[in-house]
């Protein structure tokens, strides 16, 4: 690992810093919570590097618990992935650990702790990686991050969900006093497990929307974020398209759509141009009738009346973005070659006892999926359950289909009676997480390990 890190081209430039893991109590529009953060604000504040730097972030527990950071995205060298156990020993209450490694490619990123429930807090923030060259003629880089917020409101927090969910998959549990399951046609069955009270869009509930102002005539740059832990996000801007550029950090040949369409851990950067005027940006809570929203608003339009709170623009239901779509740029293709291992893997699972793995298998009887450095390796996911599932592979990006052109990603939707395949090269050795975004059902084993071998 330290040989392969000494590998990576860098800069020279250290960027440094120190970040806590607290209890605090956040302002969430006019409701007072207690839950956990990254200095005490929600989002944790935006980390920016350049690609090349070497990041050098010293993680300190107040927590009353043990933790840890997962760079998601990032290809980092193994032993600062942030997997307890696995890659690192946790970090206890009152400890610190420095996280040191290069940061190998630019685009839109974030880091969230790996233990139990903890990402349903306030545990996670943006991790932004600018092009050593010059990123593009934006007169706004906003990031936008979407959560589904439950924690210290009205008694809820995950560990109460997650034994919710356990009761009612057992039957113990009075289903007349719960919510119908959410259900989408665009996800393909159930949209989701837990029923959420607030959703937010920068940390904030959409009566309290934030504001991003836009030179009169200029363009924005919106970097999206899916920070949920079970709530996939179909996004759009009133009266406007937007141009894709790049998906989970990648570059894609700029595709003009209505509306995106965003899974748990996925990540996609736009490009808008906005008339005169103050326009709704909603996001909306697939299947779950409930919508995040903040405000864009250009600077010859100060007096203009901001868009009504219930606001749902009609590009929700235009052009949506498709993985077909996607074509990765030629400087983000992988190159062509053949699989050297091919290996289908079962989505399973139900919610009847909330159960979920691989090849009906949970995380700790599932074996290892045993690579090679140098090969070319090949995953087929075949989802068997009713439920849409965000796969997510940890240490590197995959090429989406067996196509030349097809985008470089790290988290994919898999649909209902879906199979989707990926192809990634086995070049940072170590041991992977492959794992379900979604938290609980990743709590409840949905994840395997992709282990090199010598």
């Amino acid at each position: 690992m330290a040989a392969r890190e000494l590998e990576r081209p860098g800069t020279g430039r250290v960027s440094a810093f120190d970040l806590t893991a607290a209890a605090t109590t956040l302002s969430i529009g006019r409701r007072q919570v207690n839950t956990w953060a990254y200095g005490g604000q929600v989002p944790g504040q935006p980390l920016r590097v350049r690609q090349g730097d070497t990041m050098a972030v010293r993680l300190r527990n107040e927590l009353p618990e043990a933790t840890t950071i997962h760079w998601h995205g990032l290809a980092v060298r193994n032993d600062m992935d942030g997997v307890p156990d696995i890659t690192q020993a946790v970090v206890g209450p009152g400890a610190s650990f420095d996280y040191r490694f290069v940061v190998p490619d630019a685009g839109t990123y974030w880091f969230h702790p790996h233990m139990g429930l903890q990402l349903d807090c306030a545990l996670y923030a943006p991790l932004i990686v600018e092009e050593k060259d010059d990123p593009g003629p934006y007169d706004l880089d906003q990031v936008v991050v979407l959560d589904d917020w439950l924690d210290g409101i009205d008694g809820n927090s995950p560990e109460k969900a997650l034994k919710d969910l356990v009761s009612m998959g057992t039957g113990s549990m009075d289903m007349g006093d719960t919510t119908p399951m959410a259900k989408s046609s665009v996800l393909g069955g159930d949209a989701g497990d837990v029923t959420y009270p607030l959703h937010l869009m920068n940390g904030r509930p959409p009566e309290d929307p934030e504001t991003f102002t836009v030179p009169a005539g200029g363009r924005a740059r919106l970097r999206f974020i899916n920070a949920g832990s079970d709530t996939a996000y179909r996004v759009a801007v009133g009266g406007h398209r937007m141009t894709v550029t790049h998906a989970d950090g990648f570059p894609v040949a700029p595709v003009e759509v209505d509306t995106i369409l965003i899974g748990m851990g996925e990540r996609y950067d736009v490009t808008v141009d906005p008339l005169t005027g103050a326009w709704p940006l909603v996001a909306l809570a697939e299947g779950k009738d409930a919508t995040a929203r903040a405000i864009i608003r250009t600077s010859d339009a100060v007096t203009s009346s901001a868009p009504p709170a219930a606001a749902r623009p009609k590009e929700l239901d235009g052009k949506r973005l498709r993985y077909s779509d996607l074509v990765a740029t030629e400087e983000a293709r992988l190159s062509t070659r053949r699989a050297d291992l091919h290996q289908t893997l079962g989505l399973t699972g139900s919610m009847m006892g909330n159960s979920w793995g691989f090849d009906g298998k949970p995380f700790a009887d599932h074996a290892p999926i045993e690579i090679e450095q140098g090969q070319r390796v090949r995953l087929t996911f075949e989802n068997t359950t009713s439920m849409w599932h965000p796969i997510h592979l940890h240490g590197h990006s995959f090429r989406l289909g067996t196509n030349a052109a097809g985008a470089r990603k790290d988290t994919v939707n898999v649909l209902p009676g879906e199979s989707v395949t990926i192809d990634f090269d086995a070049d940072n050795p170590g041991q992977w997480m492959t794992h379900c975004h979604n938290t609980y059902h990743l709590e409840q084993g949905m994840a395997l390990l992709v282990s090199y071998v010598t």
